[in-house]
């Protein structure tokens, strides 16, 4: 989301590196570049103008600290204030209301409210254990109803049914009745959008505001909008009393923007910002490690709560046990290694999160192609358990008869095959020496171009 972004704000702070301290004249260029950034990525020009008199502030006479370099101190100060403009800290959902607590999403058609009603809905399940029914109120697209019944089925949530023929107050005042009577928690309320803000559909999200009386009402926005998606949360937000901001597709060819524009514009936190199309791709929003993120400094916090709740951790652990005895690692461990990754939203994903990540080459994560993870599973798959544990055996007519099965070229297997044989080192070396020696052993594997292996990934950047 923010590539475009770390990469020109990390131009801009290099052009102060071997300064003693931080003075008008060598910032200047930095500023210059800085606000350039925060143009190119579609933030709103009275964020940018305030942005940047806030870091000049800040950073002019700003001693820089012994430990610290003046790109350090110059990276702390705007650290510092991309936080502030998007919120400081996390805020969470408000559902202290006697039960059902009601949530109204709005938006524009197409931001992503009826998915981003499905995801929401297994988040409450899990984290606050709250049960959880959805309704929905938009009788103007015909398969919207439709398209939560199937998504509530998916994820398992109670959903109440409604029909075009009914007036959206006749469908929330049904739906909260049901949710009373079968002493649900949260009632979660999907509306209908338009293409434009219009009156129509002003007057009618603020009848059902006012039928529901919400603890919540959530504007949902496309992140790849920019600031278009500043000024329609306004609107929003002059007709409604909006409670918080849900963005969108922030996993898209989105600038970011949205993100740096929205909270300054509306003054309401950004709450949610879904990450991909799977259920399970919506993460709370927290301004200090989006600012890290932008920064090229990477997100080990969420990694951390991502490995917590995606990873099978039976099957990491038998893995684990494995190796400490000295079994070995064999192909069907690497395809568990593939999956877990997998479930982790793919290469690109954890390489977004990972610190360091800015000293690759410009473009470097574009490169990784996570469709090879796929390749790579059904190669293994077309192999029998024999040959997975000892792929040593494979021979020209058993890769032809792989090759064929899986769709994919002998050179395909070969690199599968090379690349697991690298992989079988490192945790051989992990087994001896715990992590020391693994982290010795990815060293070598620089050349590998798979998983495990980054060309020039040789740390943070040396700013």
């Amino acid at each position: 989301m923010f590539e475009s972004l770390t990469d020109r704000l990390s131009g801009a702070l290099r052009k102060i590196s071997g300064k003693g301290t931080l003075t008008d004249n060598n910032i200047q260029d930095a500023l210059r570049e800085v606000r350039r950034a925060l143009l190119e990525a579609d933030v709103a020009l009275p964020v940018v103008k305030g942005f940047i008199e806030s870091v000049r502030q800040r950073a002019v006479g700003q001693e820089v600290k012994q430990s610290l370099s003046p790109t350090q101190t110059f990276i702390k100060i705007v650290q510092a204030e991309l936080e502030a403009v998007m919120g400081v800290a996390n805020e969470e959902l408000n559902l202290r209301a006697q039960p059902p607590a009601i949530v109204l999403m709005a938006g524009l058609q197409g931001a992503g409210k009826t998915t981003t009603v499905a995801k929401l809905s297994p988040w409450l399940q899990n984290k606050p254990k709250k049960s959880v029914m959805v309704v929905s109120a938009d009788v103007y697209r015909p398969a919207a109803i439709k398209q939560l019944e199937t998504l509530a089925a998916e994820v398992g949530v109670e959903f109440f049914p409604s029909d075009l023929s009914q007036s959206p107050e006749a469908i929330v005042t049904a739906a909260l009745k049901e949710a009373k009577k079968k002493f649900i928690d949260v009632l979660i309320v999907d509306t209908a959008g338009r293409l434009a803000v219009d009156e129509e559909m002003m007057a009618e999200i603020s009848r059902l505001h006012q039928v529901l009386n919400p603890v919540e009402t959530l504007f949902v926005v496309d992140a790849m909008t920019g600031q278009d998606a500043a000024n329609t949360a306004k609107a929003f937000n002059d007709a409604l009393p909006l409670t918080g901001v849900i963005l969108t597709k922030a996993d898209g060819d989105a600038r970011g923007g949205a993100a740096l524009s929205v909270r300054q514009i509306t003054g309401k936190p950004i709450k949610f910002i879904g990450m991909g199309e799977k259920i399970d791709a919506l993460e709370p929003f927290y301004p200090d490690r989006v600012a890290s993120r932008i920064l090229g400094m990477g997100d080990l916090l969420s990694l951390i709560e991502e490995v917590e709740r995606k990873v099978d951790k039976e099957k990491a652990e038998r893995i684990a046990s494995k190796i400490k005895k000295g079994k070995g690692f064999d192909l069907e461990d690497f395809k568990e290694q593939i999956k877990q990754m997998q479930n982790m939203g793919g290469m690109a994903s954890i390489m977004d999160k990972m610190p360091g990540m800015g000293g690759l080459p410009a473009g470097a994560s574009k490169m990784v192609d996570d469709s090879l993870f796929s390749k790579m599973e059904a190669i293994i798959n077309s192999m029998t358990m024999k040959e997975r544990v000892n792929p040593d055996i494979l021979n020209g007519s058993r890769k032809r008869r792989i090759t064929v099965g899986s769709g994919t070229q002998l050179q395909d297997l070969n690199r599968l095959l090379k690349q697991h044989k690298q992989m079988q080192k490192v945790m051989k070396k992990m087994k001896g020496g715990g992590m020391a020696n693994m982290m010795r052993g990815l060293g070598g594997m620089g050349g590998m171009g798979g998983p495990g292996g980054f060309p020039g990934a040789g740390g943070p950047p040396r700013l």
